[in-house]
């Protein structure tokens, strides 16, 4: 029988199909751009999986699509972009899935903040905001500064703004009126305090902790992701609050069953969420997982697909795994990218550094102010986070992609 998968996160497609394999089945990816999952596919052997051509952004197309699989037995997908849409398909075939509601809250950051803040889960209450210069006054007056704009329904960093006073407000507003937003804008305060994520599975009304990312964005007031680290070393107290009060969070906003990515700020007065990703993380964050916790956690996503109880859940994890750090390399400026130069030179680095390509010579790259702009990553290992992560910062900054002016 097969499992599909409307799209996918950029890697993870291997230890998906592997996954799907285990339980006897075979993975089909339906996807409207094939150089996405680049990487994987170079890699990987050709029979590994399925790869279907078919405009994703067209639910008729995707129907079609899906009519067309053999014993189509469940439907996977690890996206934001497409969880909505995935979720309904599921729905109408009688599949194993989620509530399409219940994701259509989730894929809404404003309505999660509202929800959570009535629950008492969030001392950030949500304005929305209309984008231009009549919008400050409502910021001003119902969140204050410092504050932050951001898109409701924005993925991978896009369109999300740090103001500290009304002269970066009034700039922010100004740009956000100039984007087109897969969402509607909406401020929330700013919360001050470093960056993490928990990354979690759950199960009807049982949510484990796999373990805490650690998180580093840019100085610049548009926030861009620059680098992870995993697994956090929390003081098992803090680790126990923090799984206890994800659960919690997730509780109320709806999310039953899978993993999800959940970001927060660990303020002066505690753990603050920042939003809720109903999904495994991005970027490397699967991969380090299955390394670090030595084992395939793509398995939890098969069983979900097929409506059984993840034995991820119930599974004992390696506690001696070695800790990942990763660091995302930007292009700095718009053009044509030509290669890299510095890539021979990582093997001199400790760590076991590898290179992840994002993307390919001769590609445009447009926007460099958000993860679009991302042309690989670094990845190292090590005895803790912190050490991966320096490991893999001091290599990182020796690629440095070439990009030429002009447009491919």
């Amino acid at each position: 029988m097969t499992i599909v998968a409307l799209e996918s996160l950029s890697f993870g497609l291997g230890r998906m199909a592997e996954a799907a394999a285990e339980a006897g089945h075979r993975l089909c990816l339906l996807t409207g751009d094939r150089a996405v999952y680049r990487h994987e596919l170079a890699v990987l052997p050709p029979d590994a999986l399925d790869v279907v051509d078919v405009d994703t952004w067209d639910q008729e197309a995707v129907r079609r699509a899906l009519d067309a699989v053999p014993d189509l037995a469940g439907l996977i997908n690890t996206t934001d972009t497409w969880s909505l849409p995935a979720a309904e398909l599921a729905r109408e075939r009688g599949l194993p899935g989620p509530d399409p509601e219940a994701v259509r809250l989730l894929r809404d950051k404003r309505r999660v903040r509202e929800t959570l803040h009535a629950n008492g889960l969030s001392r950030s209450p949500a304005t929305a905001v209309p984008p231009g210069p009549e919008g400050a006054g409502e910021v001003l007056r119902a969140v204050g500064l410092p504050a932050v704009l951001k898109d409701s329904a924005g993925t991978s960093s896009r369109h999300v703004w740090i103001v500290h006073d009304e002269e970066a407000l009034h700039r922010a507003l100004a740009e956000a009126g100039e984007q087109t937003l897969m969402g509607a804008l909406f401020a929330e305060a700013f919360l001050a305090g470093p960056l993490y994520s928990a990354e979690t599975l759950s199960w009807d009304g049982t949510t484990r902790l796999l373990g805490v990312l650690s998180r580093q964005t840019s100085r610049a007031a548009v926030v861009r992701e620059e680098a992870a680290a995993f697994p956090v070393a929390l003081p098992e107290s803090e680790r126990a609050g923090v799984e206890w009060g994800v659960g919690r969070v997730l509780a109320a906003a709806g999310h039953e069953r899978g993993f999800a990515h959940v970001e927060f700020i660990l303020t002066a007065d505690g753990p603050e969420l920042v939003e809720i990703n109903r999904r495994i993380g991005g970027a490397l964050v699967g991969e380090v997982l299955c390394r670090t916790l030595r084992t395939n956690v793509y398995t939890a996503m098969t069983d979900e697909a097929l409506g059984r109880r993840p034995a991820l859940l119930d599974a004992p994890l390696a506690a001696e795994g070695p800790a990942y750090g990763f660091v995302l390399v930007y292009a700095d400026r718009p053009g044509v990218l030509k290669g890299w130069l510095g890539l021979d030179e990582l093997a001199a680095f400790p760590g076991a550094v590898e290179w992840f390509p994002v993307r390919d010579p001769g590609e445009s790259v447009v926007h460099v102010g958000d993860q679009r702009g991302c042309t690989g990553m670094v990845l190292a290992e090590g005895r803790t986070a912190e050490l991966a992560q320096h490991r893999a910062w001091s290599a990182a900054v020796r690629v440095r992609p070439v990009v030429a002016a002009g447009t491919a």
